[in-house]
């Protein structure tokens, strides 16, 4: 299938398969029994990439979705989209 990606959609499927490059190399050092704190910093940048992404899908949602349904005068959906933003912040906040 031939889809026609936009450029956010192009730099987010760049940054998982960098994701999935760098899963895949702890992966083999973990195999290889390599030191622990080269194994750690190799988890940080991939927990960097993650969010990163994250970052990018907030945004482009909140440019997108949220501002639409802030100007609709249907309060339920504004409403409905309040709480998934409060969802996702909350589930980022966990620690």
């Amino acid at each position: 299938m031939n889809y026609k990606l936009t450029n956010k959609q192009k730099q987010l499927l760049t940054t998982l398969k960098k994701i999935k490059t760098l899963t895949n190399t702890i992966e083999k050092m973990i195999i290889d029994d390599k030191y622990c704190p080269d194994i750690m910093q190799q988890i940080l940048a991939g927990i960097g990439l993650l969010k990163s992404m994250h970052r990018q899908l907030m945004s482009k949602h909140l440019k997108g979705c949220f501002i639409t349904a802030a100007k609709t005068e249907d309060e339920n959906k504004q409403e409905k989209m309040i709480l998934e933003i409060l969802k996702v912040v909350e589930l980022y906040n966990r620690k």
